[in-house]
């Protein structure tokens, strides 16, 4: 029956037709701790060569002024979803860990509540990070019940299948969900303790394996988008991924490919490979033409990359830009960004400033929707930069946030931030010695 179904889908494709919209099929594909200087279309002094996302560059828009609403996962995440600047939010510094709370309450409209009420089908795969209640957490950590469906997750906010897991790839409990429900309740406990390959103490279910984690997911969004690609609706596909974010740990096929003798520019390839079997996918499909991919990251590169050892071979994450994830500084926030929709968008480049938070505004422009004042406050649509007609206006200034909760202001070519040091991880470090003798605002 598969094999009859296969062969009936392809004739179709190949007939010319694949499901058409008026409105584009959306992914929005979000890497986890890539800098902007790791791609190569990005920052011609790159040593890593990411030929997949040069390519997807080269048949759309790469915006080389594009920025995370913060320098750390989860509010850049909340930011994408919401069209909110996280600051909005109940979350003002850090990060969420595995066990926390849902961080989006099930009555803010997302991108994925807006999209589902104009006619998509939603679904999100991969690094959830914004928090959901376990089944019996607030007895503690230690009695959450696995064999229960979690509430408040990707679900409650549009998103009508999820496949995925609750924090970063290094953050307990290590479980799959699927529609809510644990795939298996955790049996062991697993830690790993590797200069890049680290990840912390937790409970881990037979079939969450760290290493084949990121092929899985790409495995999941290549199922789903089999599965979606000639119904009538069109579909969103929020693909947040689990990598080059620690553990490190690029497959075989990968190890040492980069050439630079460091696991995470081979990690960046296996990035780069991902990104090019889901679009080789939609050609398959035959919804290249009118599927609107973006690729881009939550922040800026961690240092667990070892920025020094990648030096000694020529090699910046962060590219001209200072500092790093975590940051207030470029390095934390400033982004690879990548629109591709070959129906509607020419190629080129472009210095317009935006922000993740544009998400919202610009889908909804694309759908003609209007929504409420108190909804996406902090989105612009970038329609307009893409030489799409829109009567939006375009974003002049950008609000960004550092891991210890530090504001900066970008306008034009100016920025001030609002704290002495870097506000996060690099040198001068919030509370280190001699930084009360710094200017507080520069």
């Amino acid at each position: 029956m598969k094999a009859i179904y296969t062969l009936v889908l392809s004739t179709l494709v190949q007939a010319g037709y694949a499901a058409q919209h008026t409105n584009p099929n959306v992914i929005y594909i979000l890497a986890d701790d890539l800098g902007y200087g790791d791609v190569s279309c990005c920052s011609a002094q790159s040593k890593i060569h990411t030929p997949n996302i040069d390519k997807l560059a080269s048949k759309g828009v790469l915006f080389t002024n594009a920025h995370t609403n913060s320098a750390v996962c989860t509010p850049t995440r909340y930011g994408i979803l919401t069209g909110r600047y996280n600051w909005r939010s109940t979350l003002k510094s850090s990060v969420l860990n595995g066990f926390d709370k849902a961080l989006i309450p099930a009555s803010r409209a997302t991108v994925a509540t807006l999209l589902k009420a104009n006619g998509y089908q939603t679904a999100a795969i991969g690094k959830w990070h914004l928090g959901w209640d376990w089944a019996n957490i607030d007895a503690g950590p230690e009695n959450v019940d696995y064999t229960k469906k979690i509430k408040n997750g990707p679900t409650a906010l549009g998103f009508e299948y999820f496949y995925g897991f609750c924090g970063s790839l290094d953050m307990g409990p290590y479980v799959w969900v699927e529609n809510d429900m644990p795939t298996m309740v955790p049996t062991k406990t697993t830690e790993n303790k590797g200069k890049q390959s680290v990840w912390r103490k937790g409970v881990t279910s037979a079939d969450f394996i760290h290493e084949q984690v990121l092929t899985t997911i790409k495995d999941s969004a290549i199922s789903y988008i089999a599965q979606h690609a000639c119904q009538k609706k069109p579909f969103f596909l929020y693909l947040p991924l689990s990598a080059p974010h620690t553990p490190i740990l690029p497959s075989a096929e990968f190890r040492g490919k980069s050439g630079l003798d460091n696991p995470y520019a081979d990690f960046v390839l296996m990035v780069d490979w991902v990104l090019g079997e889901i679009t080789k996918t939609l050609a398959v499909h035959g919804i290249d033409q009118n599927t609107l991919v973006i690729f881009t990251s939550d922040n800026g590169c961690s240092p667990k990359a070892d920025f020094e050892q990648l030096a000694t071979k020529g090699h910046h994450p962060s590219g001209d830009f200072r500092g790093t994830k975590a940051d207030i500084f470029e390095g934390g926030h400033r982004v690879p960004f990548i629109v591709s929709w070959p129906e509607k968008v020419k190629t080129g480049l472009s210095d317009q400033i935006i922000c993740t938070t544009d998400l919202y505004a610009t889908l909804a422009d694309i759908c003609h929707v209007k929504y409420p004042d108190n909804e996406a406050e902090d989105s612009y649509s970038f329609l307009p930069a893409l030489k799409i007609k829109s009567k939006a206006t375009l974003r002049t200034d950008a609000v960004h946030h550092s891991i210890n909760g530090s504001f900066a202001i970008q306008k034009g070519e100016w920025k001030v931030i609002f704290c002495p040091g870097s506000g996060g991880w690099s040198e001068p470090m919030p509370n280190s010695k001699g930084i009360e003798l710094l200017p507080p605002v520069q």
